[in-house]
This record gives structure tokens, C-alpha cells and sequence, in this order.
């Protein structure tokens, strides 16, 4: 597990350099099918671990946002750029997320934001880390001053969570920095309290990472309803 995460920690740097390099000169947006944003930096880290996989561990599989390859119980399950509608507009939030997930479980966790040069790590049942340094949840109630809340939603999301959201805003803070990644490893260092996502289809490559920090840092992280769920495959939300 430790020669995994260095792998992904080294995917995580390089990916880094190219979401800087197209940040600083043209993204390249473009609009996808599903009328989502994707960029020349989405593609090129996508390509990229393909490529590192291939090399390194030809009998795994890689599901990216952009691209796949192979099948296999042990996957690489990864999103180049969390947050590419802020990218794309040059708004500095988004972040490279990186898992490797083995019978639907995530058990290696890797997240990097290149503009605050922060790496936020996990290994299942190793706790979890930023730039080297342990992490945790917070234990701040809904109603203290210093909780906030994330809240992701969009007009075509399969649930409306727009009561939980109506509910939530009564009793503390809402907003939403456009990057669910980002946010929810926050939630990791204690910064927000709480982060909830409505996306499904092909949504585990923005979460599978996610699972693994969060809970090693002492948190929880279901779908919707509470349950647990694969992430190797679509999910229920967060």
C-alpha cells in the first residue's frame, strides 16, 4: 500500500504541473455531450496515468473522468481536474483526485490542489494526512458560529435536496466553493463540517479518493440515505 500511494502521490505532482501550465495560458475549454465543461488539462493528466498505469501495473484498470481502460477489481479511479467549470473560468479551486479502489473499496486516497500546493493523503486504516501532517474532523455542532456546510446541486441532478439545504441554512452556514473534492477535504481538516453532493453517473471518480482521507481523518462519508456504496461504479450521491 505505501509503493501504491508513492505511485499516486507522483501521478498527483505531475497532474499538478499540467493544471498549472493550462491555468496560466489557455484552458482550452470545450463542452462535453452532457453540456459539462472539459478542458486540454482534464484529458492530458487523464491520458497521463493511463499511460503510468500501463508501465506500472498493467493488470490494474484506470476509470477517469474523461477516459478508461481495462478491467480489473483493483482500479484507479481518478478526476483530473475536481472543479473544472471554476478552472475553466481561471478561478483557482479545482483539484487533481486520485484512488485506488480494490473489490469497490477505496483503499488508497490522494488529493492535490496545485495552487495551494496542499496533498491530502490517505492510506485505509493508516489515518489520514496533509502535506505530511495528520489530520481530523471537527466535532462542532450544526449551531456553532464556526460550522459551515457545503451544499453541491444542479438543475438535472437525479435528487433534490433542496429541503435538506432549506433545513440546514435555519441552523448554520451554507455555500459551495465549486469543487466537492476540495470541500470534502475540508471536511477532512476540520475546516467545514459537512459537504453534500447530489451527483451519480460516473460521480465516483470525484468521490473514491474522498471516501478513504475523510474517514481516516475520523469522519463519515455514505450516499444520500446513509448507506455505504461501491465506488467503482456510479454512486448515490454524498
Amino acid at each position: 500500500m505505501e509503493e501504491y500511494l508513492e505511485f499516486a502521490k507522483d501521478i498527483a505532482y505531475q497532474a499538478g504541473k499540467i493544471m498549472i501550465q493550462y491555468f496560466n495560458q489557455n484552458t482550452g475549454a470545450s463542452y462535453k455531450g452532457d453540456k459539462t465543461i472539459v478542458t486540454m488539462a482534464d484529458k492530458e493528466i487523464n491520458s497521463y496515468l493511463i499511460k503510468k498505469v500501463k508501465e506500472k501495473y498493467p493488470d490494474h484498470s484506470v476509470d477517469g473522468e474523461e477516459e478508461q481502460y481495462g478491467k480489473s477489481n483493483l482500479v484507479w479511479v481518478c478526476d483530473p481536474v475536481d472543479g473544472t467549470a471554476m478552472y475553466a473560468r481561471h478561478i483557482p479551486v479545482a483539484v487533481f483526485s486520485l484512488a485506488l479502489v480494490i473489490d469497490g473499496v477505496p483503499n488508497i486516497g490522494v488529493v492535490y490542489d496545485p495552487f495551494t500546493t496542499s496533498l491530502y493523503t490517505a492510506i485505509k486504516g493508516k489515518g489520514a494526512y496533509k502535506n505530511g501532517e495528520k489530520i481530523s474532523v471537527n466535532d462542532y455542532s450544526l449551531e456553532d458560529i464556526r460550522t459551515v456546510c457545503h451544499c453541491d446541486m444542479w438543475s438535472k441532478a437525479k435528487y433534490n435536496v433542496c429541503k435538506v439545504f432549506e433545513e440546514l441554512r435555519k441552523r448554520t452556514r451554507l455555500n459551495d466553493i465549486g469543487s466537492i473534492t476540495r470541500a470534502s477535504c475540508l471536511v477532512a481538516t476540520g475546516d467545514y463540517s459537512l459537504t453534500i453532493f447530489t451527483g451519480t453517473e460516473h460521480k465516483n471518480c470525484d468521490i473514491a479518493a474522498v471516501k478513504v482521507i475523510v474517514e481516516e481523518a475520523g469522519g463519515k462519508v455514505t450516499d444520500l440515505f446513509g448507506n455505504e456504496q461501491r465506488y467503482d461504479q456510479s454512486i448515490k450521491g454524498l
